[in-house]
């Protein structure tokens, strides 16, 4: 009974949004269909769909020696072309390691908007940028917490598309206004 109940509210809802948007005036809907539209940008997510595998270096401070490690990567384009999601697995100092990711071009905003989580950590991080064509990058900034002195930093990461089958990763933590490069994957198609 409740299951029917749940069931016809969902179908009432949804003659009552029809009805409403039925009435909805023609500037409206165009602004909305040119919001819900991939175009451009989201071919360029498209470009890094896949399965890869990548290869991972990582410096704990300028000067030191790099960690370096193997993983894989599938890249998969959701909801009709909308969003990328990530998921990597590899290992990083020693331990497994596995994240998510997610990115998306916010055609109302005209940005490029990037979430990332995983298993060496509790938090999310969340970035955002543009698309720069003179490097085929997108470039995003942000912010995420350093444990280690318990604060939040400022990071930026740089895609660049290499070609059909390669593409890479930079992470960098600004401090100051200077970048000091702590992260850099190469995905190279399976």
């Amino acid at each position: 009974m409740k299951n029917l109940t749940y069931t016809l509210t969902a179908i009432l809802l949804l003659l009552g949004t029809t009805q409403l948007l039925a009435q909805v005036d023609d500037a409206t809907q165009k602004a909305w269909m040119e919001y819900m539209t991939p175009g451009a940008p989201h071919k360029k997510l498209a470009e890094m769909t896949g399965n890869w595998s990548t290869h991972m270096t990582a410096w704990h401070a300028p000067g030191t020696d790099p960690m370096k490690s193997e993983g894989t990567c599938t890249n998969s384009m959701l909801y009709g072309g909308r969003f990328l999601e990530t998921a990597f697995k590899g290992d990083f100092m020693g331990e497994p390691f596995e994240g998510r990711g997610y990115m998306a071009y916010d055609n109302a905003r005209k940005l490029f908007i990037s979430t990332w989580f995983d298993n060496m950590g509790t938090g999310i991080m969340t970035l955002q940028g543009k698309f720069d064509p003179t490097g085929n990058t997108i470039v995003l900034a942000g912010e995420m917490v350093d444990p280690a002195v318990n604060k939040t930093c400022q990071v930026k990461e740089v895609y660049t598309i290499v070609g059909p089958n390669e593409h890479k990763m930079e992470m960098f933590r600004v401090d100051n206004g200077k970048e000091q490069k702590d992260m850099e994957i190469i995905f190279k198609r399976k």
